[in-house]
């Protein structure tokens, strides 16, 4: 379903449906009525009413194989605090028999990082779901052409030897989990934390570009990320340009938000980074 609207210039804007990407164990339990509910620390805008696709995410690392059995209709959206969140609400989720708030915090911890804690506001949102007579595939869904203005950013770098033959990779997702490009490209001999940051500006660069003037930075380099949000100096000499050059590009955006997260949530980045690397051995390349 697409909607067709107009910008400021007269160019015509795609607005797909929304779609919200599930591990496939989940997706079963939503088919087959057991689960009717799901936990989000960012809502994504969904409101009472609003019909959005599910993503069964059969191989996490294989989107070719991802497929859309359906839609959910969203039927009650509330938000709290994690201290604070009645848990029998969550009973029909993810989190199904673990009803208690430490495994609530490590769920959530798994999908959006250690960022999240008791004052972390955090959304139950209750559905109900309507099969397709058939699945669609998940990138057949894909529109190239669709324009977006915020964006999620994963970037990630890498070195085999640091310094050694390094690497740099991003993906840029849509908010509602749609892959919009995915880069890599071999550097030649650095450090990890240069390739992280040669990966950091490439998708910035990238970004702006294209449009996305909001945008969340997810990196691994706990390093690049407290650089980059003023906490750590820049002691490094071979990093000085670098972390000038991203700084001037953060100044470009209307927004942007710098998001450490842990290796295992950036992994669609770092198989970019060896992508690149493994075709400079001659290795066999799979996307």
């Amino acid at each position: 379903m697409k909607q067709v609207n107009l910008n400021r210039s007269g160019c015509t804007l795609l607005r797909m449906q929304k779609q919200l990407k599930f591990e496939h164990k989940y997706v079963k339990a939503i088919v087959s009525g057991v689960r009717t509910s799901t936990i989000r620390v960012d809502d994504r805008g969904l409101r009472v009413g609003d019909r959005v696709q599910i993503v069964d995410k059969k191989n996490e690392d294989s989107p070719q194989e991802w497929t859309i059995p359906g839609e959910i209709v969203i039927e009650a959206v509330q938000s709290f605090r994690l201290a604070t969140v009645p848990l029998e609400l969550l009973r029909d989720s993810e989190l199904g028999d673990d009803m208690n708030r430490d495994a609530l915090t490590a769920f959530l911890r798994r999908f959006y990082g250690d960022r999240v804690d008791a004052n972390t506001v955090i959304s139950a949102i209750t559905f109900r779901f309507e099969a397709y007579e058939s699945e669609k595939t998940f990138l057949d869904a894909q529109d190239d052409t669709m324009q977006v203005s915020e964006a999620n950013l994963y970037a990630d770098g890498g070195s085999r030897g640091n310094p050694g033959p390094s690497a740099a990779g991003f993906v840029v997702e849509t908010l509602e989990g749609r892959v919009f490009k995915s880069w890599n490209k071999y550097l030649g001999i650095t450090t990890n934390n240069q390739a992280e940051y040669h990966a950091c500006i490439a998708g910035m660069e990238w970004c702006l570009k294209h449009g996305i003037s909001d945008v969340h930075v997810h990196l691994d380099s706990m390093l690049v990320v407290n650089q980059l949000k003023g906490t750590y100096k820049v002691k490094n000499r071979d990093l000085w340009t670098l972390f000038e050059t991203a700084q001037s590009l953060k100044k470009e955006f209307s927004s942007i938000e710098i998001v450490h997260v842990p290796r295992e949530l950036n992994k669609r980045a770092d198989k970019q980074v060896n992508i690149a690397l493994d075709a400079i051995k001659g290795e066999d390349v799979v996307q």
